[in-house]
């Protein structure tokens, strides 16, 4: 087990993670802002990250499935070593779930707005079985884009 190399996975896992939860703030601002341009930027700098982390988490695993887990790879290093490197996978695993709650927060905030949406489109327009139609009939869908309606209520 080289202590180097697995520092400096961990290390690199645990900057993209902290960039990642930035960029959910962000995400999470322009949803209830409702800046679909700034969603949809961040949404593409997201992915990239991602592909990044996906690439560390492969290399990482490669090194532990040799050794049977992070755990059982470490065992032999000097306590120091293994010190550092336990506090820095704990700290990795704690702002992975704060990811993972911050992104469940966006996708049910989302989930709900669509929900709502939908009803209103279903209220509005009960002929339509909660479709909408452009002038020329073809079916649209009611995303979460912006809506202008003549007609008044």
């Amino acid at each position: 087990m080289n202590y180097e190399i697995c520092r400096k996975i961990l290390l690199k896992e645990s900057e993209l993670i902290k960039r990642i939860l930035s960029l959910q703030e962000m995400i999470r601002e322009a949803v209830f802002n409702r800046n679909l341009t700034d969603f949809e930027d961040h949404f593409t700098v997201l992915g990239q990250i991602g592909d990044e982390f996906f690439d560390l988490e492969i290399e990482r695993e490669g090194i532990f499935s040799d050794y049977g887990g992070f755990y059982a790879s470490i065992k032999d290093l000097p306590y120091e070593q293994r010190s550092d490197l336990s506090e820095i996978y704990r700290n990795l695993k704690i702002e992975t779930l704060r990811v993972r709650v911050a992104g469940d927060e966006i996708m049910n905030f989302i989930a709900h707005a669509r929900a709502t949406i939908h009803g209103f489109f279903e209220i509005a327009f009960p002929d339509r079985g909660g479709k909408i139609y452009t002038p020329h009939g073809k079916p649209v869908s009611h995303d979460m884009r912006s809506v202008v309606l003549n007609r008044s209520f």
